[in-house]
């Protein structure tokens, strides 16, 4: 029998704010998380011909016990303190779930970018001697997982999802998944990226893929509008608690939206750019609504994926037209990678929080930055936040597209 499964808690650590609350009240004010670059990435003796990016609003240091924060990779840090907060914001706390029924899924794009390149600086530079012993540990993509997992004490399983910029959309499938099959009762989702370095910088600049207005950082990430260049590198966590409806209701918890169901295809079409009539997209929103018993007529809004690439949007937006016909263009679309930057392995999960607190809140976010609207792009694009009257069981998605062809789709629904 299909259970209901639930989101009862929700944390992050973003280049918005230090917290979820923080997170969405900036989302909410139309702020952008993006910035110079800081010291401690400009120290390097490099050029990078784009000096900015969207690093998180507060350093982990400062809310982190000092030995976790020297033994973590930043994307473990972030991963930990959202990790912890959304366990908290569900009401529970280390031991109220049996250890053997609390799991963690988990994911990142990149994984510990900054502990494998540091160490490589040591290694060359002062000896292998000097080389940390935590250093596997600390760069191996299951690390941040791992920090949550031992944390909060999940025995229940503990696994991690690398799918490119899709991973923590698939990875709160796959805890849907997990729940559906009675493998745990309580499952920490999410995703976490820390790889606002000056290699990946260059690299995703040397192939065309980020935005060069060096000049205006704040207003640099601009979805479907007719001049954007790139997306804005991010960093950062979300997680969330999911778990069966019954547990829930049985300890009295707060319940902020039902996953209602998701899809997961491959384009196995190019290694970075969408399928460009976008048939993986589609397959996945298929398979996503298909799961939750619903039609495309019943999705409500859509949390996009929308990096601000020019190729990218398009596609995007050649799905929905594809997939919902006339009605692509009477849904409300909120691109909060306006706001956020591009978190990469982290991106789909704080994207989902959004549209869950979205759902909840009857308020669907902003999208900033577009000054002029591609007219390529025949979309409701939600440009100040908007207060709707979504009923209960009103359904909304959240897609998320990664390089290697991966789609991911998570549909969500107004709990009463």
């Amino acid at each position: 029998m299909t259970k209901k499964i639930v989101i009862t808690g929700v944390g992050a650590f973003s280049p918005l704010g230090p917290n979820a609350a923080a997170t969405w009240e900036a989302l909410l004010r139309g702020e952008s998380g993006a910035r110079d670059l800081p010291e401690d990435i400009c120290k390097y003796d490099v050029e990078i011909p784009v000096n900015f990016a969207a690093t998180v609003k507060e350093p982990a240091s400062d809310h982190l016990e000092r030995v976790a924060a020297k033994r973590l990779d930043p994307s473990s840090q972030y991963a930990l303190l959202a990790g912890r907060e959304a366990f908290a914001n569900a009401g529970l706390e280390v031991g109220s779930v049996a250890p053997e029924r609390l799991m963690v899924d988990w994911a990142t794009g990149i994984g510990g970018v900054w502990t494998l390149l540091d160490a490589w600086d040591t290694l060359r530079d002062r000896g292998a001697r000097r080389v940390l012993p935590l250093t596997v540990p600390m760069l191996m993509p299951n690390g941040p997982a791992a920090a949550i997992g031992m944390d909060l004490e999940a025995r229940g399983g503990i696994r991690s999802a690398v799918s490119a910029c899709a991973s923590s959309t698939e990875s709160i499938i796959n805890a849907y998944d997990h729940l559906q099959a009675g493998l745990a009762d309580v499952i920490i989702a999410g995703g976490s990226e820390a790889a606002v370095h000056p290699l990946p910088i260059a690299a995703f600049a040397s192939m065309q893929a980020l935005s060069r207005k060096n000049d205006d950082p704040a207003t640099a990430s601009r979805p479907y509008d007719v001049n954007r260049d790139g997306f804005v590198l991010g960093e950062g966590a979300a997680a969330l608690v999911l778990e069966t409806e019954e547990h829930a209701l049985a300890r009295g918890a707060t319940i902020i939206a039902e996953v209602a169901g998701g899809g997961v295809t491959s384009d196995a079409y190019h290694i970075t750019a969408p399928d460009p009539n976008g048939a993986g997209a589609i397959r996945a929103m298929e398979a996503a609504l298909q799961q939750a018993g619903a039609t495309p007529d019943e999705v409500v809004h859509i949390n996009a994926h929308a990096t601000s690439t020019p190729v990218g949007d398009i596609a995007e937006a050649t799905a929905f037209a594809n997939f919902f016909g006339e009605r692509a263009r009477e849904i409300p679309v909120s691109a909060t990678k306006a706001s956020t930057g591009h978190l990469l392995g982290g991106a789909g999960a704080i994207e989902a929080m959004f549209t869950a607190l979205a759902l909840q809140q009857n308020l669907l976010p902003p999208t900033i930055n577009v000054d002029e609207m591609d007219p390529e792009i025949n979309l409701d694009v939600v440009l100040e936040p908007r207060k709707v009257d979504i009923p209960v069981g009103g359904l909304a998605i959240s897609t998320s597209f990664g390089f290697g062809g991966h789609n991911a789709v998570v549909a969500l629904r107004k709990y009463a």
